[in-house]
C-alpha cells in the first residue's frame, strides 16, 4: 500500500515584501521562504502551497485581503493567462527598480567578485509593440476561461491561435489582441484564424499529432519590412496556396511571404527548409549606418531599438583603437561583430547556426566590411588553441552566449588566451555571475551596465566589462 500524501497547507494573510528569480514574488513565514506567483509587493494575500520543502514552499494566490499601493490596472486582457508581460500590474520604474536588484544579487552572490558601482539599467523607450519577432501557436485545445467552463450554454468551438498556457503544454490562449508586436501583427494573426475557421482548416492537436496549421512567425522590421511565415504538419499543396494568397491579397505589404512543413514531434524550425512563397527570403534592419540582413532562421534581438543601446554600451565598454583583433562568440548574425568592425584591426565571429553565419557574412559584404571572418561550429569545439594560432590572438573578446551561458571549457579557452578585455553581454545573469566567479582569478570587473530589453517580464540584459588584473 503506497504512502499517502500530506496536505498541503492554506497559509492566511501573507505579505508579500520582495521580488525573486523568474518574477515570483516573495513572503516569509518562521523563517521559511515562499515563492508566490501572480502577485505584488505589498499585496496581503491568503495563499494555497502547491510545493514544500526544506528550505521553502512555493505556493498561488486564493484570497486577496490588501492590494498592493503601488499596483496598476493590467492593460491586456489575456494578463495573467497567456504567461507573458507577468509585471503589467507593476510600475515601469518599480519593474526596473527590480530588475536592477536582481542584477546586484547574482553578482553578490554568485559570482562573488569585488564590484564597480554599478550603474542604474537603462530603460527602454517603448514598453508596447516592441518586439520585431513573434511565434503563435495553432490548437484545437484552447484554453477555456472560468466564465467559459461554468457556462452552460454549449462552445461552437475549441480551436486557438495564440501562446501556450505556462506549464500546460498542450493548452493554448487564443490572443485577441498582443499589445507585444506593432501593426499589422496582430491583423494578420486575426486573418489567419479568420481564413481557416471559414474554410474548415484543421488546427493542430500536439497530443495526436495532427491537424494542419501548425505555427505562424510574424517579423518586422525598423525598416517597415514584413515577414510571416506559417508552418503546416503537412503538405497539402492546394490549401497551403489558398491560404497564403489570400493573405498576400489582405496584406500586400508582406514583403516576405514563407511557409515550413514540420512533420515531426517539435515545433523546432531548425532543421527545416523553408519555402519561399512571395517576395523576399529575407528582411533588413538598421542601425547607425549599418544594415543587416536577417533570414527566416536568423537569431537578432527581438526589441530592435533597444539592441542599439545594448551594442553602442557593448562598444563603448570595448573601447577599441584601431589596433585590436577582436573574437565575438556567439555570434549570431554578425551584428556586435560588424557594429565594432569599424574600430577594430579584425572582428572573428563564432556562431553555432550555420545559416546565421552565411548572413553575418552578406552582413559584413553588404555594408562593405572587409576586416571580419566568422565561422561556423559549437564553441567549445571550435574555439581551441589552435584556432587562435591560425586566426590571431584576441585582445578583446565580447561574449553574447545563450541563457545557459558559457561551456566551461570556452571559459578555460578564453583563459588561455589571455585577452586583454572581454566585453561579456548576457540574458541571464546568473549564469552570467557562475561564469564571471571562474574568470576572478585573472580578471576584475570594473564596469556594469544593465539593459532592460524586456518591459513587462522579469528579463534583464547584463554587460560586463572583465579587464587583466
Amino acid at each position: 500500500m503506497g504512502r499517502k500524501r500530506k496536505s498541503l497547507p492554506l497559509i492566511e494573510n501573507v505579505e508579500i515584501t520582495d521580488i525573486a528569480a523568474e518574477g515570483k514574488a516573495i513572503a516569509k513565514i518562521e523563517g521559511k521562504v515562499i515563492f508566490i506567483t501572480g502577485v505584488v509587493p505589498g499585496d496581503i494575500v491568503d495563499v494555497q502551497v502547491i510545493k514544500k520543502r526544506k528550505s521553502f514552499m512555493e505556493a498561488i494566490p486564493v484570497k486577496f485581503h490588501k492590494h498592493s499601493e503601488t499596483k496598476i490596472k493590467a492593460f491586456c486582457e489575456h494578463f495573467g493567462v497567456c504567461g507573458g508581460c507577468k509585471w503589467q500590474n507593476l510600475p515601469y520604474n518599480e519593474q526596473l527598480k527590480y530588475k536592477h536588484q536582481q542584477v546586484i544579487d547574482n553578482l553578490e552572490r554568485i559570482a562573488k567578485v569585488e564590484l564597480p558601482k554599478i550603474d542604474y539599467i537603462l530603460p527602454s523607450e517603448k514598453t508596447t509593440f516592441y518586439r520585431n519577432k513573434l511565434e503563435f501557436t495553432f490548437s484545437n485545445k484552447r484554453w477555456l476561461t472560468k466564465e467559459e467552463i461554468n457556462t452552460d450554454s454549449k462552445l461552437d468551438r475549441n480551436n486557438a491561435l495564440g501562446f501556450h498556457v505556462p506549464k500546460i503544454w498542450d493548452k493554448i490562449v487564443d490572443i485577441k489582441e498582443c499589445h507585444l508586436q506593432k501593426e499589422p501583427s496582430n491583423a494578420i494573426r486575426l486573418e489567419f484564424k479568420k481564413y481557416a475557421d471559414e474554410n474548415n482548416l484543421s488546427y493542430f492537436d500536439i497530443r495526436n499529432q495532427e491537424g494542419f496549421l501548425r505555427n505562424l512567425i510574424i517579423r518586422t522590421s525598423t525598416t517597415d519590412e514584413i515577414m510571416v511565415i506559417a508552418v503546416f504538419y503537412y503538405n497539402d499543396e492546394k490549401n497551403i496556396s489558398a491560404v497564403l494568397n489570400h493573405i498576400a491579397n489582405k496584406f500586400p505589404k508582406i514583403t516576405s511571404l514563407m511557409y515550413i512543413v514540420n512533420s515531426k514531434a517539435n515545433d523546432s524550425i531548425t532543421d527545416q527548409d523553408v519555402i519561399l512563397f512571395k517576395g523576399n527570403d529575407f528582411l533588413y534592419e538598421q542601425m547607425e549606418d549599418l544594415k543587416f540582413k536577417i533570414g527566416p532562421k536568423s537569431f537578432y534581438q527581438t526589441n530592435s531599438e533597444q539592441a542599439y543601446v545594448l551594442y553602442s554600451k557593448t562598444r563603448e565598454f570595448a573601447n577599441l583603437t584601431g589596433s585590436e583583433i577582436v573574437y565575438d562568440l556567439y555570434t549570431g548574425t554578425g551584428t556586435i561583430a560588424n557594429f565594432v568592425a569599424k574600430q577594430a584591426k579584425k572582428v572573428i565571429g563564432i556562431e553555432y547556426i550555420r545559416e546565421a553565419i552565411e548572413d553575418a557574412k552578406v552582413n559584413s559584404q553588404i555594408n562593405e566590411i572587409t576586416n571580419t571572418s566568422f565561422f561556423a561550429g559549437d564553441m567549445k569545439d571550435l574555439l581551441n588553441i589552435s584556432f587562435i594560432e591560425k586566426h590571431g590572438t584576441p585582445d578583446v573578446i565580447i561574449t553574447d552566449p545563450p541563457r545557459a551561458g558559457m561551456h566551461k571549457d570556452v571559459i578555460d579557452t578564453i583563459i588561455r588566451a589571455n585577452p586583454r578585455k572581454i566585453v561579456y553581454v548576457s540574458c541571464n545573469p546568473a549564469t552570467q555571475a557562475r561564469d564571471i566567479n571562474l574568470l576572478d582569478s585573472l580578471y576584475k570587473v570594473t564596469k556594469v551596465q544593465p539593459v532592460d530589453m524586456f518591459p513587462h517580464t522579469y528579463h534583464v540584459e547584463n554587460i560586463v566589462l572583465l579587464e587583466k588584473r
